[in-house]
């Protein structure tokens, strides 16, 4: 789910692969010692029709224990994923127990919310998740996940999106287009997606933010997985108003910006490169491996910590089953 979660209880499927969990929960641990100029509001009601008709999806598009400036910018870019992509995909079949679960204590909630690509579509499946969980100091942490994952038929990068806050005045943010390929040995690849793209004009904007700093993950292989234009920033406020403001006027601009350029650049059936068969298997040989180290990065030490056993075993094998399935 994310890139954050494991070293912050570290964060959920995220992610990076499996990242919006694990990046979720490397925040975490960060807070207290321990993922376009674009308006999407004339959709909104045809979006939300769509979710009131979808058993389950509630539940994930609720947002229900963030800031209304948080709850707003994920509506927004799940929003624009959707209605983007929805003729590419399939009608989400995650089963209740998946969609939404807990633990006994009634102190961690969480939910998951994932659709495959049609088989014609470059789209592997697109992941979402938040997940509140009540931390010994009385705070509590939230994070909140947008991923997209692509088949080998294409080369294009990956999306991860995760935003981690353990009080409502402190929120670590990842957002990047994730490589596929080693772009010391592909420059065309990192022209076309990184430099043309001006992705680290929009770094710069947000870092021109007073209370905006760099965030570096603990984990090496995070750090060596994302791309060299990657936003990851730490937020640190005062007052809860200004952490609200710098999510609506800031954040939320630069965070739809990104999801634009991947949207217009990778998401597309035919981006003009043809990958032939010895590239598609190092494609899937390498997107497997990526989505297996983020699993064992983040999900396997990072839900444990906030579900029991049994919940956690089954929800790191519900996306396993996807992870595991590369196309």
């Amino acid at each position: 789910m994310a890139v954050i979660f494991s070293h912050c209880l570290r964060s959920p499927l995220s992610s990076f692969s499996s990242s919006l969990l694990t990046a979720s929960v490397q925040s975490s641990r960060l807070s207290r010692p321990r993922s376009i100029s674009v308006s999407v509001s004339a959709s909104t009601t045809p979006f939300r029709m769509e979710l009131d008709n979808n058993e389950g999806r509630g539940n994930f598009i609720e947002f229900p224990y963030v800031s209304s400036p948080h709850k707003k910018l994920m509506v927004d870019l799940v929003s624009m994923v959707e209605i983007r992509l929805g003729s590419q995909l399939l009608p989400s079949t995650l089963p209740p127990d998946a969609q939404y679960y807990q633990n006994h204590s009634d102190t961690s909630h969480a939910s998951l919310h994932i659709r495959s690509g049609h088989p014609s579509s470059p789209i592997d499946f697109i992941l979402g998740s938040w997940i509140h969980s009540q931390l010994p100091n009385g705070g509590a942490l939230n994070i909140t996940s947008l991923s997209t994952y692509l088949k080998s038929s294409t080369d294009s990068p990956n999306l991860l999106m995760e935003f981690i806050s353990s009080s409502p005045t402190s929120l670590v943010l990842i957002l990047d287009i994730l490589p596929r390929k080693d772009l010391a040995l592909h420059p065309d690849y990192l022209k076309k997606f990184y430099e043309d793209t001006k992705l680290e004009a929009q770094r710069q904007v947000l870092e021109k933010v007073p209370e905006v700093k760099p965030y570096f993950s603990p984990s090496l292989y995070i750090r060596a997985s994302v791309s060299p234009t990657v936003i990851a920033a730490r937020i640190e406020c005062e007052a809860v108003e200004r952490m609200e403001e710098i999510i609506k006027d800031h954040v939320g601009v630069v965070a739809k910006q990104v999801l634009q350029t991947w949207l217009d650049t990778c998401a597309v059936v035919d981006n003009g490169e043809e990958v032939d068969e010895s590239e598609k298997e190092y494609l899937q040989k390498r997107d497997m491996m990526v989505r297996s180290k983020s699993i064992e990065i983040d999900l396997t030490s990072s839900l444990p910590r906030l579900f029991e056993p049994e919940t956690a075993d089954r929800m790191i094998a519900t996306i396993q089953k996807y992870f595991s399935a590369s196309s």
